[in-house]
């Protein structure tokens, strides 16, 4: 987490994101701008489906779409969806600490098991363990944010898409340096 870069005071916010809503959720989120009317969206958040999470943003600010270790490779159409028919013009991808999606060899047992005791049969439940964790195993959050924002950029060229981290310890919003 070396490369997280703090955001305490809006002159810290970088130049490229400023003046946009990637600068606006920082404002919002850590420095406790005050809310304001917002009739259309121009953001597009792309973060994790963990419920430790919360984000203080007006209503109708952003997008958001959650999925494990906020991973959109297999949420594509939505996130071109919110570029295409919404006018999302700024993508902010936001991974956070202590996520589940990362090591994920290391709960198999617990994942198993808790299908089991939803009522699934056991060697079902396996091979659905071993059939999705690859897809959705991410390594190191603060890589896999940074790795998706690069094809996120290269896929959506003049959309401003930002790496984020959001520390569960602090409930904060830093910036990945890359």
């Amino acid at each position: 987490m070396h490369r997280l870069i703090a955001v305490e005071t809006a002159a810290q916010i970088p130049a490229p994101y400023a003046s946009g809503p990637i600068g606006d959720l920082l404002r919002f989120h850590n420095l406790g701008a005050p809310l304001t009317e917002v009739k259309q969206a121009e953001l597009l958040i792309g973060m994790c489906m963990d419920n430790r999470k919360h984000l203080r943003i007006p209503d109708n600010f952003a997008f958001i779409l959650r999925a494990g270790g906020a991973n959109l490779r297999y949420s594509e159409f939505k996130v071109s969806y919110a570029v295409a028919v919404g006018g999302v013009r700024a993508i902010a991808l936001m991974g956070h600490t202590n996520c589940g999606m990362v090591n994920l060899v290391a709960r198999e047992k617990a994942f198993v098991d808790g299908l089991v005791a939803a009522g699934w049969d056991r060697e079902a439940a396996e091979q659905h363990f071993l059939h999705f964790a690859p897809m959705f195993e991410i390594g190191s959050e603060t890589d896999f944010v940074l790795s998706e924002t690069k094809r996120l950029r290269a896929r959506y060229p003049k959309a401003t898409v930002a790496p984020l981290i959001y520390k569960v310890e602090d409930n904060r919003l830093y910036l990945i340096a890359e």
